[in-house]
């Protein structure tokens, strides 16, 4: 994939505010040997197990985001996220484990690393503490950055060691679902901070969180390198 895929405007720019993090989170080992199929299994199913919990919390900052919205469409979308990854996204997780014996309420039970630890509370943190635009900055990294990487590997691997995860996160609904993210956030920055929002101040904080977010990401892939 030669060009970013087009998130939107915001994303663009926080992604460009953050090189090193970025490429750190989105071209990382782990990344790269999903791609050519060398990542041990072991790992693999350490991360599923972490990025479960992951996203039980990252479920949690979006419902928290239908509370901070401004208007009927931002909690729309927001609930509509919740509903994709609880009901949808995490199914990945379950199935896979459930092939290797390791069932959801198992799997709910997991205990925490604490790479993942740091980073969910973080995201948590971000909309508690700050604003709906503040818990969109530190949500974004996510959302947007998996959908890169499915489309990244999908045009780069001849491996189907790992294909199902990777069509997961290049495939259309996925890809949908980023872009309705970005275009919610682009109107939020609209209408809270007006339409040259990258040239108020309050933007250098977005981008503080959202290069925070990326690193804690290439943390979280540490991690799961941690357990093979």
């Amino acid at each position: 994939m030669n060009a970013p895929p087009d998130y939107g405007r915001a994303f663009a720019r926080w992604r460009d505010s953050a090189p090193e993090a970025w490429a750190a989170y989105t071209r990382h080992p782990f990344v790269r040997a999903l791609g050519d199929g060398s990542l041990p299994r072991s790992a693999f199913l350490h991360y599923l197990k972490q990025d479960y919990v992951f996203l039980v919390h990252y479920s949690r900052a979006w419902a928290l985001a239908v509370a901070k919205s401004g208007s009927l469409k931002e909690m729309k979308i927001a609930a509509a996220t919740v509903n994709a990854l609880v009901n949808h996204e995490m199914r990945l997780h379950v199935e896979v484990c459930a092939a290797e014996g390791i069932t959801e309420a198992q799997l709910f039970e997991v205990r925490e690393a604490p790479q993942n630890l740091a980073y969910t509370r973080f995201v948590l943190d971000s909309g508690y503490s700050g604003g709906f635009l503040d818990l969109m900055a530190a949500l974004a990294p996510c959302a947007m950055g998996y959908g890169e990487i499915g489309l990244v590997l999908a045009s780069e691997t001849s491996s189907d060691a790992y294909r199902p995860w990777i069509d997961t996160y290049a495939g259309q609904e996925y890809q949908d679902l980023c872009a309705e993210i970005g275009a919610l956030i682009d109107a939020a920055l609209e209408q809270r901070l007006g339409p040259h929002f990258p040239d108020v101040p309050a933007w250098n904080a977005l981008c503080r969180t959202f290069r925070s977010a990326a690193e804690l990401e290439a943390g979280f892939w540490d991690m799961g390198l941690a357990g093979a």
